[in-house]
């Protein structure tokens, strides 16, 4: 009997600080048929609220240092501003949405990032996704909208890469589901030249990834969501893309649109 089907996609960046971006993509999104999970950053309103606050943003090659005061904003703006409003705005489009951080219904159990190199504080690193707690609101027709909160089971909320994150549910769904992984930023795909939005590579496989990594072709922010990407194609995620999150719901039904990883 073959299995239904979900998608799992991931936004960030302008499709979450820019209030026309959201409002076309949650049109998009409530078009999209079927079971369906959201999984979201938090694009740069944290460093803006952060700001005013006098919460300095600290990074190390594009990832964030979350320190105390750092884990308390981004849980306020990710876990409460930005994950609410996505809520509200989809029900307002006849979607059930439920908002939902790593800790609620312990979906997401994370450890706290070990310090090699550098000390990237309460990052977390996921050891367990609660696919049955999913399964159980996706029956009831309900859609996860899901932040980058996680928790250690301790007690302690931490900071996970919501790429790694979307990646992670689609590869536990796997037991319940034929799953579906878009990975969703502000390009229409993953670009040959950084400066051309429409060098668009069509299909990327490992020995042509690696080519592009040879030749320094892949910039660097690309590379933790190619690895994503391939790693939830190695375990078993039907269909995987990164690309654009504008048209999501058109763009699902089409072949040639965004980057196809394949194996």
């Amino acid at each position: 009997m073959k299995k239904e089907v979900v998608n799992v996609i991931k936004i960030g960046g302008k499709s979450i600080d820019n209030e026309k971006a959201l409002a076309q993509f949650i049109e998009a999104f409530s078009k999209i048929p079927g079971k369906k999970i959201l999984v979201h950053g938090g694009g740069v309103l944290a460093n803006q609220i952060g700001e005013k606050m006098g919460i300095e943003s600290h990074f190390h090659e594009g990832r964030r240092i979350t320190d105390d005061e750092t884990l308390d904003l981004i849980t306020m703006v990710y876990g409460g501003l930005v994950n609410r409003k996505t809520v509200t705005k989809l029900q307002a489009k006849n979607v059930n949405a439920i908002g939902l951080s790593g800790a609620d219904g312990n979906l997401i159990k994370a450890h706290k990032r070990s310090v090699k190199e550098v000390d990237y504080g309460f990052a977390g690193d996921i050891d367990e996704i609660n696919a049955a707690f999913l399964q159980s609101l996706l029956v009831q027709n309900l859609t996860p909208v899901i932040c980058p909160v996680t928790h250690n089971g301790k007690g302690q909320l931490l900071n996970t890469n919501a790429d790694t994150i979307a990646k992670d549910i689609a590869c536990a769904l796997q037991a319940y589901y034929e799953v579906n992984l878009w990975l969703c930023f502000d390009k229409k795909g993953v670009l040959l030249d950084v400066n051309d939005g429409n060098s668009i590579i069509l299909k990327l496989n490992p020995a042509s990834y690696a080519e592009l990594l040879a030749k320094s072709l892949i910039h660097d922010g690309m590379k933790p969501k190619l690895e994503n990407a391939f790693q939830a194609l190695k375990s078993g995620v039907s269909k995987v893309r990164i690309g654009s999150a504008e048209d999501i719901d058109i763009a699902i039904k089409e072949e040639n649109t965004g980057t196809f990883i394949s194996a």
